[in-house]
């Protein structure tokens, strides 16, 4: 069979097997296009690369998109310095309630205990004339009742005297008696 490539020109000029193949000493031969090197292949593309970024201006549009990244930033760090401030100002603003509300309530303390100490002062009081009251009350009706008893035994006293001298009078009194004393009664009238 014949070489399928045989009637068409070579396009490459074909190096020898010994070119590719490393010697003792490790070295190789670089491989080459047109009279250039690989390096001098990558410094060109890397110049064709550089000269359409620049003719594209990608320098322009990076240090834009950049400085629009850092003007962002920027934003949002004054906000957060924005809010910072504005939560510090709420901090102050409820310890300050909490100070004025823990004093309030020490006042209200303080004015619940006056209120109490007044209201037991005013009980005792209270109490104390309750009782004193109630005190002239029993030495009242204990009076009453000594004037109610010297009252009964004094009638009684007068119930027995009358009846013990009506007795005597009736013993010892005749009716001579009566009649003497009758006409003495008259006479001085």
């Amino acid at each position: 069979m014949a070489n399928p490539g045989a009637d068409t020109p070579e396009l490459f000029e074909a190096e020898p097997a010994e070119a590719f193949t490393s010697d003792a000493a490790g070295s190789y031969a670089e491989p080459s296009a047109l009279g250039l090197d690989s390096y001098a292949w990558v410094s060109l593309a890397m110049l064709v690369l550089i000269g359409v970024m620049l003719w594209k201006k990608v320098p322009g549009i990076v240090t834009g998109g950049l400085d629009s990244k850092i003007a962002e930033i920027k934003k949002q760090l004054d906000e957060a310095k924005d809010l910072r401030a504005e939560a510090e100002k709420l901090r102050d603003e409820y310890a300050a309630k909490i100070a004025g509300a823990e004093a309030d309530a020490e006042k209200m303390m303080e004015g619940a205990q006056r209120e109490a100490d007044a209201i037991l002062e005013k009980a005792e009081a209270d109490s104390e004339a309750m009782i004193a009251r109630r005190e002239r009350m029993a030495e009242d009706k204990i009076s009453a009742a000594e004037r109610e008893a010297i009252a009964g035994v004094k009638a009684k006293a007068v119930e027995a005297a009358a009846a013990a001298s009506g007795a005597l009078i009736a013993d010892r009194h005749t009716s001579e008696d009566d009649a003497k004393l009758a006409d003495e009664v008259i006479a001085a009238l």
